[in-house]
């Protein structure tokens, strides 16, 4: 069976995984940009066209951050990762945070109490809008993914539902060495979850540290 897998997803010293008071110009709220400036030096990151003009770097944070790609066939995530707004859609115009052509490149299936049609955009992006429970929605994604992997790409909440649904094989969190104090924070109501995996922690010269979660028996 596919594996569901997260990347690249970020937390502060205190496990916010995003600030308080996200909106259109802080799609990570009082966090700015801070919970990801690690990884904008990365080729991978710089490939995606999402900050600076040069090829980035290969050092330890692109070989952790390269992975996010390379056999994924879906991903799902949550309303708040698609954008800012909440209840009813008031703008059926708003297309993500990622322009015209996103970098995801796969079915999305975005998470929401209020689905709307399907988004279809360049590059082979396409915005699913469906109201589902974590396994259902996981069903719908692999449905979509045909052999490849599923990746949970957010937000907080949504990767903090697919770990208490035991759903989560391969983890990927990147500790960030600042304190935000209020936010969202992945952790809560998630004890004993290291009983589930094996972690590793390599450091990185810019200071995060990756935490890799693998999975320890098959489900």
């Amino acid at each position: 069976m596919s594996l569901v897998r997260v990347h690249n997803f970020s937390v502060s010293l205190d496990g916010f995984g995003t600030g308080e008071g996200q909106h259109l110009d802080a799609p990570f709220g009082h966090a700015g940009l801070r919970l990801m400036e690690w990884a904008f030096e990365t080729r991978t990151f710089r490939e995606m066209g999402l900050h600076g003009e040069s090829e980035g770097s290969f050092g330890v944070d692109e070989a952790f951050a390269s992975q996010w790609g390379p056999g994924i066939g879906a991903e799902i995530m949550g309303r708040n990762k698609f954008g800012p707004q909440r209840g009813p859609w008031e703008d059926e115009e708003w297309k993500g945070w990622w322009g015209d052509n996103p970098v995801f490149h796969t079915p999305v299936v975005v998470l929401t109490h209020h689905p709307r049609p399907v988004l279809e955009m360049e590059g082979g992006t396409t915005f699913h809008f469906v109201d589902a429970d974590p396994a259902s929605a996981l069903k719908q994604a692999r449905a979509l993914a045909g052999d490849l992997d599923v990746r949970i790409g957010g937000g907080v909440s949504t990767v903090r539902q697919f770990l208490e649904a035991d759903l989560i094989d391969h983890m990927h969190i990147v500790l960030v060495p600042i304190v935000l104090g209020r936010g969202e924070r992945l952790w809560d109501g998630l004890e004993e979850l290291e009983q589930r995996f094996d972690i590793e922690a390599t450091p990185s010269p810019h200071g995060v540290i990756h935490l890799i979660f693998t999975r320890r028996t098959a489900r």
